[in-house]
């Protein structure tokens, strides 16, 4: 027997907010039938194609010390570089760069959330299979 992970629930302080500052990152939509609004303490996005589902939960304590578990996001189009200025442009911040750290067109950019919940943007899928 085994079990399996119906969606991932993040802690914020503005459910709300944070859920629609995801969508248009990740592509993700409401529920059908089941609107994200102003105010509420539990908001769902879910990915039109798979079917993930994120849960934004109102808590009232703040971030504190790095994530333990965290995004790793690879651009479902174009090349990190170009995804990484898009998140730069919607309100992501920079935590650390380890572009080319690893050599030349490697690596990722730790960034973080309007509340400071960080993720990486790796590679795209064409980029690595270039490198190859």
């Amino acid at each position: 027997m085994t079990s399996f992970i119906s969606h991932t629930t993040i802690d914020c302080a503005d459910a709300y907010a944070l859920s629609e500052w995801w969508k248009p990152v990740l592509g993700y939509v409401d529920l059908d039938g089941d609107p994200n609004l102003p105010g509420h303490e539990e908001c769902m996005i879910r990915d039109p194609e798979t079917d993930h589902q994120l849960l934004f939960i109102e808590v009232p304590d703040t971030k504190a010390g790095k994530n333990r578990i965290h995004f790793d996001l690879r651009p479902r189009e174009g090349t990190r570089d170009e995804e990484l200025e898009r998140l730069l442009a919607h309100g992501a911040s920079v935590v650390e760069d380890h572009r080319g750290k690893y050599g030349p067109g490697t690596a990722w950019v730790v960034l973080a959330d309007p509340e400071g919940n960080e993720f990486c943007i790796l590679r795209s899928q064409a980029e690595v299979d270039a490198q190859q």
